[in-house]
């Protein structure tokens, strides 16, 4: 039996990947799928103190509770700040890395650091347009979800804390320890910082790539594909 953690992107929550964790579990394995504050069926939760660190802490809490060790550790879009923060701050306790055409920070990036200013930009304008600390979602026409699920997750898609966009990752580089790091790339997804991380990662010897079928939501068009890569890592 494998431990799966997996962390969801921006705007989304936990129910994103109950396609893979029902795959996962029936195969045996141990998964927790959260959702992170302010988010999802924690979305009573969201305020202006909502931040990364508190999604790294989500996170952390999970591993502390649970006395989770040997985890594979799977991050989609933003999720990738947080897993990186979180295989920096407990290498010891991570298998395996998963970027599901994820975020790849540096230390002292933030997730605005990332991705072309014109999306900071209007991420910034909407949230001055509507509470001041929550970016509105991104739709699911935007982030090419099959039209079966379409409206699906655009229902269930919420407010994003914007302090969770612009606050900076301090990493020691204890996630460079972690043996096993995966990159997939969504092929129906056409974003320069997606496909800029694939295009420096799939010639690094530490690393793995592949380009995956679907949009951004790869857990949500191919959820199949997802476990096999997931499945891979154990």
């Amino acid at each position: 039996m494998a431990t799966f953690v997996l962390v969801h992107g921006a705007w989304h929550g936990g129910w994103c990947w109950q396609r893979v964790t029902g795959q996962l579990r029936d195969k045996g394995h141990r998964v927790f799928a959260p959702s992170l504050t302010g988010l999802g069926d924690r979305a009573h939760l969201l305020g202006p103190d909502v931040n990364l660190s508190t999604h790294v802490q989500d996170i952390a809490g999970i591993f502390d509770s649970y006395d989770l060790d040997d985890v594979v550790l799977c991050g989609h879009s933003y999720g990738g700040l947080v897993i990186t923060a979180i295989a920096d701050r407990m290498p010891g306790n991570v298998h395996s890395l998963v970027y599901l055409d994820a975020l790849v920070p540096e230390d002292g990036q933030s997730m605005f650091d990332t991705i072309p200013q014109e999306a900071v930009d209007e991420f910034e304008a909407s949230t001055a347009r509507g509470d001041g600390f929550s970016v509105p979602p991104m739709s699911g026409e935007q982030f090419g979800v099959n039209d079966q699920d379409l409206g699906w997750m655009n229902e269930k898609c919420c407010n994003h804390p914007i302090g969770c966009f612009n606050e900076p990752l301090a990493l020691s580089g204890a996630h460079k320890r972690v043996g096993r790091r995966t990159y997939v790339l969504a092929s129906g997804f056409d974003h320069p910082s997606t496909k800029a991380h694939y295009a420096t990662l799939k010639d690094d010897p530490d690393w793995g790539a592949q380009v995956m079928d679907g949009g951004h939501d790869l857990m949500i068009d191919n959820p199949t594909a997802v476990v096999e890569v997931l499945l891979a890592q154990v």
